[in-house]
């Protein structure tokens, strides 16, 4: 596929075609917006029209990509189980749709050797229009005395049963005054329901409750959500008992 055909509609077709059916969604961005709420530290070291995706798990993710990428049998047990999924599944996709195209793909879980984050996964959501991303500064007369309360972000639709998973980065890719940039739908815009979002995801963020501040068009399954409530070390050993992978006895 020549440079020249390609365009944000092109290319989000063409992503929607691998990875919707995975339970994956994508949004446009540029790098400048991305770039212009941020430090220069922080900055992605390309030109401000370069175009960029930002890509989301929906709940569907689950069933639609991670357990038959463990039916597979393609887990290694070097790494976390979903990233391995997330990774595989965009990699295919990138192989498949754009060969010979230059893509910096970034994952939510890597860093660079400073230890700071490929990218902040969350300022992407929020840049693209995907999740409004509610931070401390976005409530007025704050009742925490000072207290750093971390941000989250919230989807229209999914509330906080989503997950960021990767920024993809055309660096061969240009767009112009055709990609607007969008304002995400801000789902919570009362100062008190800001307050019980960010009080629910700092103190009780293990019982799930941030996640359904706003109504949300589907959730995680009762599956799913064992998985995750699973500390991350005993992962394997969960995925073991459902039969994805062979028990130590028998790697020997």
């Amino acid at each position: 596929m020549e440079a020249s055909c390609v365009n944000v509609d092109t290319v989000l077709g063409l992503l929607d075609s691998c990875l919707s059916k995975l339970g994956f969604e994508g949004y446009p961005l540029k790098v400048g917006w991305y770039n212009a709420v941020l430090p220069p530290c922080l900055h992605l070291s390309y030109p401000e029209d370069t175009l960029a995706v930002v890509l989301l798990s929906t709940p569907a993710m689950f069933e639609q990509a991670f357990l038959p990428f463990m039916e597979q049998k393609s887990c290694q047990e070097l790494s976390d189980p979903v990233d391995q999924c997330v990774r595989f599944s965009v990699t295919s996709a990138i192989s498949q749709c754009f060969p010979g195209h230059n893509v910096d793909v970034r994952y939510d879980y890597e860093l660079l050797p400073n230890r700071k984050p490929k990218f902040l996964a969350q300022t992407a959501a929020h840049v693209s229009g995907a999740a409004f991303y509610y931070q401390q500064s976005d409530v007025k007369d704050q009742p925490w005395a000072g207290k750093k309360m971390f941000g989250v972000c919230v989807h229209p639709k999914f509330g906080g049963w989503f997950a960021i998973r990767a920024l993809l980065v055309f660096v061969d890719v240009m767009v112009g005054s055709e990609l607007v940039q969008p304002t995400p739908p801000d789902s919570v815009p009362s100062r008190e329901g800001r307050i019980q979002l960010l009080e629910a995801f700092n103190f009780h963020w293990q019982d799930w409750s941030y996640r359904d501040i706003v109504h949300p068009f589907q959730t995680y399954s009762e599956k799913q959500k064992e998985y995750f409530s699973t500390l991350p070390a005993q992962r394997f050993a969960l995925l073991r008992s459902w039969g994805f992978l062979p028990s130590p006895s028998k790697c020997i």
